[in-house]
């Protein structure tokens, strides 16, 4: 299985908006979940968000909701995570990730990290 990841915009100041966008290869099962997860240096990986491939049901952290948002495009097979109002402790490095369940242990595949910097 792979992922291609992509991140569009680069460095954001405080406020500003970046979208990530992972492709993913294989079959997309009825039970698939996809989900975007973060890590700061010295800190251990956490969820973001994510989504079921079947019904398109959305989970969130309570520190981005209503500022990011997971959404995917069934035919590409592709999994966004676009992110508003950025702040400078959201900086990270991101990962796609998918599983059959939204949290870290449900989680079996894991793609390349993005890394995503918020000035103040």
């Amino acid at each position: 299985l792979r992922f291609s990841c992509r991140r569009v915009g680069g460095l954001v100041q405080a406020g500003g908006s970046l979208r990530l966008s992972c492709a993913a290869s294989g079959f997309m099962f009825s039970s698939t979940v996809m989900g975007w997860f973060r890590q700061a240096p010295g800190k251990e990986r956490e969820f973001v968000a994510a989504i079921r491939w079947s019904g398109g049901k959305t989970y969130y952290t309570d520190s981005v909701k209503g500022r990011f948002t997971i959404s995917r495009d069934n035919g590409k097979s592709t999994v966004y995570l676009q992110m508003n109002s950025l702040k400078p402790e959201d900086t990270s490095v991101y990962y796609c990730a998918r599983g059959t369940s939204p949290d870290y242990y449900g989680m079996r595949y894991w793609g390349k990290g993005t890394q995503v910097t918020v000035s103040s």
